[in-house]
Parts: C-alpha cells; structure tokens; sequence
C-alpha cells in the first residue's frame, strides 16, 4: 500500500498543482479589467507553480471593495429625490453650452443624483474663514447639526467646535457627530471622550482595534460634511485642527479651502451624512428636521457627487475624466496629493495636446515625502505633452479644486491619488456657474504668483540616487 502511495503521490501534487493554478489563471482573466494586470497575472501563477497563486490570492483580488459592498449592501440609500421641488431638476440644459449639458448628462448617468438649481455657494479660505463661520451656523442651528469629519483633533479648534456643539445640545438642537476612527487618533487623547461626556450623540467610522481587522485601513470615511438645520452646509477639503488657523501661527500650518453651501444641493450633503450614520449607527434620520424643503438661495447649479469602494466606486475618477474630455480651452487642478494612473494621465495629455491649457498645482512642501517622491517620478509623462505643473510655497497646501473652462468647479474631500480614487470614502460637489468660477481663478491666480513652475529639463536634471528613489516610491503608488 506504502509503495503504491509513493507511486501515485507525485501524480496528485501535479494534478492539484495544475488544477490550482488553471482556477487562479480564471479568476484573473474573469475578473482583472486591466488586460496588462491580467496577463502579468497569469504569468506569475504559471511561471511559479502553487507560490504563483497563493501570491495572487493574497495581492491580486480587489477585497477592499468586495469587503466595502459587503460592509454597506443592506443599508438604507437615501439617494431618492424626497424633497425637491420638480422645477429645480428641469430645464436645467437650455441655461448651459454644448459642452457642459453634455458633461452634466454623463455625470447624471455617474452618479444618479440630480443636478439642482438655486444654490449659493460660497469659498472660505483656511480656517480663519470656514470655521468662524461653521460654529456661527451651529450656534445658529434650531432643530438639528450633523457633523462628519475625518479628523477632529482635541486641540484648540477642536475645543471651539466641542464648545459650540455643548451649547447645541443645551438649546435642544438635535446633534450628531461622526468621526472616522483612523483619523480620530490623530490626537490623544482623542476628542471623542469629550463629546461623550458632554452629552454629544457621536460615533467612530468602521472602529477597529484588532490587528486583522487592519484591511479598514483603506475604507476610510474621508468626507467632509457640516448640515445645520438641514439647509446651511459646509464641505471641502478641511478638517478640524488648528493648523488651518493660520493667524494663530500655529506649529504646522496647513492651507485649505472649505465651501459654505445654501440651497437645494444642500440635500446632498445630507443624504451622504445620514448614510454614513446609518452605516455606523443604525440610526435612520429621516424627519423634517432632517430633510426639510428647502427654498432656492442663488444661481449656481450644482450636484453632490458621493464616491467610494462601493455602490459609488470610481464616480470621483469618471467624473473628472469627463471633464477632461469636455475641456476646450482651460483646466486648473489644486490637490496636495497627485499620483494618477495611466488613464488619468492619458487624459491630461490628451486635453493639453488638443488644446488646453492644463496646469496642475501642487505644494512644493508635502507632509507625506513618499507621496511627493512618487508624483515627482510621474512629472515626466505629464510635462512632455503640454501640460503645466506649478508648485506653490508653504505652507503645505490641502486645497482640492478643478476648474474647466471658467464655468465647471469641482470641489470637496478627494486628492487625486488611488486612495481617493478607489479606496476611502469622499464627497465632492460639481457646479456650474460663471461668477463662481471667476472668484475661485482669481484665488488660484494669487497661488500662481508666488508659485515655481516645473520644466522637462528640471524631471530629467534629477539626480540618478534622486530618480531611483522617486522610481521606487511610485512603485507603491496604488497603495499611498
């Protein structure tokens, strides 16, 4: 029996080895998009029997938003128009050109979500601008403030913010606070205690403090929202720590611009808050103080554009590949953290080579080094068809904003790397609106003034140790 057991051994490895490896080759050539990661792939799982294919089953498969859809698949979507008005989601196209009724009809297929007029919408810059203003609209607030923020710091604005909220609460104004749990620990101890103890109804997004449980690392809730009484909202780039206090002189500074927000799109904001509080909660908001009807307040036509590794996944990235292609003679692009993939700089290139002028402004002074050395390593791909690349002195800039064309603005809590393109949770709003767009340029133009624009001849004067670096660190770029 011993004897027959060694004889056909080696004929069972071979079989399960083979076996194993067609079913790993299958997986990726069904389910890899990307034909060159699907080749690369298969490859490896043939050309390394067995180790080949433990390696894609650890590294290949998607499961961060597998386990995101997952994670969000039986909750309630609050993406319905309850609540608006017929008139503002009609006769929306005859007020726009060509160009931008097109963009807005992609983006309506994108994000199923209403583009709505009657808004008003207002750009704050750095702290000492948005967060006077933020805490006047809680003091403000009669009937409910919901709050969601990726960091919220126990510092000075986070005490302002803590103190506004109390004095809420006392009023009898409904409250509720969520903080993403990785970037409640940006401060210890974290501000989370003190909300509790002032009687503050707060919640941690996707909490974890299990070592396995550290795929949530990526399923960050990144977004950026502030509603009072359900019709005054803030979004943008900005968190809550004193360094956007830039008057107080603070240790780090940090630069940022935050939007107050006035009108029917102010429902936006809240359905992606109410979500997110469902998700973390179960708690549904639903009531008038909640969603109330909300009465027009200006011109600007504009729409909430939720993105993450769910239901939502990608719609950030195919909206500004959209406006890439709907481009005819400018785009200006602000974002702390640049890192796209081969698509995304197709696009660019493809919209400077037509035509636009495509400038890109980043901060010469990054808080992530490996990030920096990562973009810096793509600058080539990008300068030598035309586009532009300025970077602007410190402080460090977080400002996220597009621009196309003097008309369409792009605004809210994504960078332009993989990690808001495919991994956490944003939320962004897109606008159309002339006037807006002038005051936004203007703020861009007094970037530009001091700022130092990248050549060709700058990327390839890099040092050979420099370029090594910049090269290895844009090999983990999908996962910075």
């Amino acid at each position: 029996m011993l004897n027959i057991l060694n004889d056909i051994w080696p004929h069972i490895t071979a079989a399960l080895t083979l076996l194993l490896t067609f079913v790993a080759s299958g997986h990726a050539v069904l389910h890899k998009r990307d034909t060159l990661s699907a080749v690369a792939w298969v490859g490896v799982i043939w050309l390394v029997p067995v180790l080949g294919a433990v390696l894609y089953v650890v590294l290949g498969i998607n499961r961060i938003r597998r386990r995101a859809v997952a994670l969000r698949s039986d909750q309630t979507r609050y993406r319905s128009s309850q609540n608006m008005p017929y008139y503002f989601q009609t006769n929306i196209e005859h007020a726009m050109q060509d160009q931008f009724t097109a963009l807005s009809r992609l983006v309506d297929k994108i994000v199923q979500m209403p583009l709505l007029q009657g808004n008003r919408i207002v750009p704050l810059v750095n702290g000492d601008e948005a967060y006077p203003a933020m805490i006047e609209a809680i003091d403000r607030a009669e009937r409910s403030v919901a709050l969601s923020t990726y960091i919220f710091d126990n510092d000075m604005a986070g005490r302002l913010f803590l103190d506004s909220l109390v004095c809420a609460v006392d009023r009898g104004v409904e409250v509720r606070v969520l903080i993403d749990d990785m970037g409640a620990r940006y401060s210890l101890p974290s501000i989370s205690h003190k909300l509790h103890s002032a009687g503050i109804t707060a919640a941690r997004f996707l909490p974890t403090l299990l070592p396995w449980r550290m795929p949530f690392v990526n399923l960050r809730n990144h977004r950026k929202i502030l509603v009072t009484d359900g019709r005054a909202g803030f979004t943008g780039g900005m968190n809550i720590r004193e360094g956007h206090l830039l008057r107080e002189g603070p240790r780090n500074p940090l630069q940022d611009m935050h939007f107050l927000i006035e009108g029917p799109v102010v429902n936006h904001l809240q359905k992606a808050f109410a979500e997110d509080w469902a998700f973390s909660t179960g708690e549904r908001l639903q009531d008038e103080k909640w969603f109330p009807l909300i009465e027009p307040k200006g011109a600007v036509m504009a729409r909430g554009i939720p993105d993450g590794p769910d239901e939502d996944y990608e719609n950030f990235l195919w909206t500004v590949h959209g406006a890439l292609a709907c481009a005819k003679s400018k785009v200006r692009i602000l974002t702390p953290y640049f890192l796209p993939d081969s698509a995304l700089i197709k696009s660019l290139d493809l919209a400077a080579m037509r035509g636009v002028k495509v400038d890109i402004i980043l901060p010469v002074v990054n808080n992530l080094r490996i990030v920096k050395w990562a973009s810096t390593d793509l600058f080539g791909q990008i300068l030598e068809h035309g586009c532009r690349i300025w970077l602007s002195p410190p402080p460090f800039d977080h400002t996220k904003l597009m621009l196309v064309d003097d008309v369409w603005i792009l605004f809210g809590s994504a960078n332009m790397d993989p990690r808001s393109f495919r991994l956490n949770f944003e939320f962004n709003v897109e606008c159309y609106d002339q006037e807006l767009a002038a005051r936004l340029e203007a703020l861009i133009h007094i970037k530009l003034q001091d700022a130092h624009q990248v050549t060709f001849k700058d990327v390839k004067s890099r040092r050979l140790p420099v370029k090594l670096r910049d090269g290895i660190a844009r090999l983990f770029s999908p996962y910075l």
